[in-house]
Parts: structure tokens; C-alpha cells; sequence
């Protein structure tokens, strides 16, 4: 749930990054403003975020409203009849082998009483990386997706996107590859701290704006 006191650091963010960054100025003045997300449960943010890997955004909403098929009445899978459930059933829900077992192994965790919110909000971004990260199926880039949306973390820059480099590729002329290329985007998105998670919402908004 958000409510206005959420939205109060947004308000402070918009203003901070205009001032810092000429290029995000001109970005969050054409764009809709960036607002508080909802904070969610980890666990089943991380459940969405491997149903969603490498598939299109419909393709994950009708695999995901199966899976919740498979947990009735309310459609939360419950970590300890997820870690028992057979590979046929996933299976028959649109998930690869591959997919089921990194669930199980997110179940697992869980079980394991490692998704506390509290004790995980309070990590630095490196740290909650590499416990999630222990996660098999669970890389880089989904902990930084968890930290951005599920607990609205302000300050995480996610240089491995796709999307984040090729708005920074367009909006300030980058040339680089590779990790010239991360270390380029790196170096600007100094500038944005300590709003960096904002600064990169409003370059994925940036790309549905014809320029």
C-alpha cells in the first residue's frame, strides 16, 4: 500500500534529479511522474519475477494466473505446498522444468525463514544481492528488480538492463559497449544518488516517448 507520505520522497526526488542532470530534467518533464510502488511480499515478487523471465509480459500474466490456479481458494502459493508439489503440475501450467525448480528453490529459501521483509529492507543493495543471489535462478538483475519495485528502494541503479542502457544510450549519445559501456553509465548515475532507483523508472518511461 502507498499513501502520501510515501509520495513525499518521490516529490523531493523529481526535484533532486532536474537539478542535478540536465538530461533527466528534459526526461521528467515530457514524461508521467514516477510514483510510490506498492510494497509487496518478497517471496512471491520473486515467484513473478522467474514466471516472467524471458517471456513477453502477456505470456507471464496467463502462466501466473495458472500457477495461482494450482493454490486454491486464494491463489498464494504457500512455500511448503509449493516445495512439494510435482513438476507435472508446474509443468502443466506453462512452466519449463527449469522454471518449477528455481520456485521450489525460492519455497525453500522461504521455509528457511530468509525472505524476512524487515531484516532484507534494512540490507545495503550489495549485501541484498548476494543473499538473494543464493537463490538458484535468482541473478543479479532480479534482486535489484525486488529491491526497485517490491520494496521501493530509492537508490539502486540497475546497469544491466536493457532498457536503462538503451535509454542512457539515446538520451546522452553513449557510444561504448561492453563494460566501457557499464562503467560510462555507472560514472553519470553518481549524479543521481541517493535517488538512482527514481532516475532509472523515469529512463524506462522515457522510452515510450517518441523523442
Amino acid at each position: 500500500m502507498t499513501s502520501p507520505d510515501d509520495a513525499q520522497p518521490y516529490a523531493e526526488a523529481h526535484a533532486y534529479l532536474s537539478a542535478a542532470d540536465p538530461v533527466l530534467a528534459r526526461i521528467i518533464a515530457r514524461v508521467p511522474p514516477v510514483q510510490p510502488s506498492a510494497h509487496e511480499d518478497i517471496y512471491l515478487a520473486l515467484l513473478r519475477a522467474i514466471v516472467s523471465q524471458q517471456i513477453s509480459t502477456k505470456a507471464a500474466a496467463a502462466i501466473w494466473r495458472k500457477v495461482q490456479g494450482l493454490f486454491l481458494p486464494d491463489g498464494y502459493p504457500e512455500p511448503s505446498v509449493l516445495v512439494a508439489m510435482p513438476d507435472e503440475e508446474l509443468r502443466a501450467a506453462g512452466l519449463s522444468y527449469q522454471k518449477a525448480g528455481y520456485l521450489r528453490a525460492i519455497a525453500e529459501f522461504a521455509l528457511r525463514d530468509q525472505l524476512d521483509h524487515a531484516h532484507l529492507s534494512q540490507l545495503s543493495e550489495e549485501d541484498f544481492t548476494k543473499h538473494l543471489t543464493q537463490i538458484r535462478g535468482v541473478g543479479r538483475w532480479t534482486a535489484q528488480m525486488i529491491q526497485m519495485f517490491a520494496l521501493d528502494q530509492p537508490d539502486v541503479f540497475s546497469e544491466g538492463d536493457l532498457g536503462v542502457q538503451n535509454a542512457m544510450r539515446q538520451h546522452y549519445g553513449l557510444e561504448e559497449t561492453g563494460r566501457a559501456l557499464l562503467r560510462r553509465m555507472t560514472k553519470i548515475a553518481e549524479t543521481w544518488r541517493p535517488y538512482r532507483s527514481v532516475a532509472c523508472k523515469y529512463l524506462w518511461r522515457s522510452l515510450d516517448v517518441k523523442w
